[in-house]
């Protein structure tokens, strides 16, 4: 059987899955969210490069789930947002992930955050990126 080894470089994207549970409070909405609450959040970290002719990839999925853990996990899982964030809205929280891992993970392209399981915040870095 023949193996196919692509050593060319192509640009592609890969998407990493991440969950953690936390309390927050939004002070300045008026309405339900106003009062301390929790969410099972869900959010995937996005990064796009070039496929390394050597090793046939992009960056390592450990890496990455190392980097996040050690980074976001260990700060916000069971955790009450705002001790670190005046205002945790979906938005600012999936900001605050951009800013806390872009010095670390090389081709950082998107946040995808999911406060509930069918409304999510995308970002995408400032300018807003792609």
């Amino acid at each position: 059987m023949a193996t196919i080894d692509y050593t060319d470089r192509r640009r592609m994207r890969l998407d990493v899955e991440f969950y953690f549970a936390a309390a927050h409070r939004l002070p300045r909405y008026q309405g339900p969210c106003f009062r301390m609450h929790g969410h099972n959040y869900k959010f995937f970290v996005t990064v796009e490069g070039d496929v390394d002719p050597a090793s046939g990839m992009i960056a390592d999925f450990g890496v990455i789930k190392q980097v996040v853990g050690d980074q976001v996990l260990a700060r916000a899982d069971h955790q009450t947002l705002n001790d670190f964030l005046e205002n945790p809205t979906a938005e600012n929280i999936a900001r605050w992930i951009w800013e806390i891992l872009a010095p670390s993970l090389a081709g950082l392209a998107e946040i995808r955050l999911y406060e509930i399981p069918d409304c999510c915040v995308t970002y995408r870095g400032p300018g807003g990126r792609g």
